[in-house]
């Protein structure tokens, strides 16, 4: 089963994409903060991460997940409010795979997630 983490200060949000995409099959792991979620990493690396661009170290947080032995694996999804060209070329340059754009809903995240190079 692969491991995903939701890093998003919202509650709501968490428990939302939780409930997808564990019905999607994936293993879910949720911090409220970079620095939560960067003890989790540590402890076990998720194949998929979603990193909220609303987090106080938000990119800090991609850039030292891709500094992890087998960080490169992780596919790490930023997520924004808006597609913000400079928004999203900082978390690219930080090293995202892709993006996702909230607020999201089970359609978007199923589209998202049941890719099958992803489960």
């Amino acid at each position: 089963m692969k491991r995903l983490m939701i890093a998003d200060s919202s509650d709501i949000v968490r428990k939302v994409a939780h409930k997808i995409l564990s019905e999607l099959g994936y293993q879910v792991s949720e911090a409220k903060d970079a620095r939560e979620a960067m003890q989790a990493c540590a402890a076990q690396l998720p194949h998929v991460i979603i990193v909220d661009s609303g987090i106080d170290g938000a990119l800090d947080l991609i850039t030292n997940i891709r500094s992890m032995p087998k960080g490169a694996s992780v596919r790490i999804f930023y997520c924004v409010i808006e597609a913000d060209l400079k928004t999203m070329m900082r978390g690219k340059r930080a090293g995202a795979s892709d993006f996702l754009l909230k607020p999201f809903d089970r359609n978007v995240l199923t589209k998202a997630f049941e890719d099958k190079s992803l489960a």
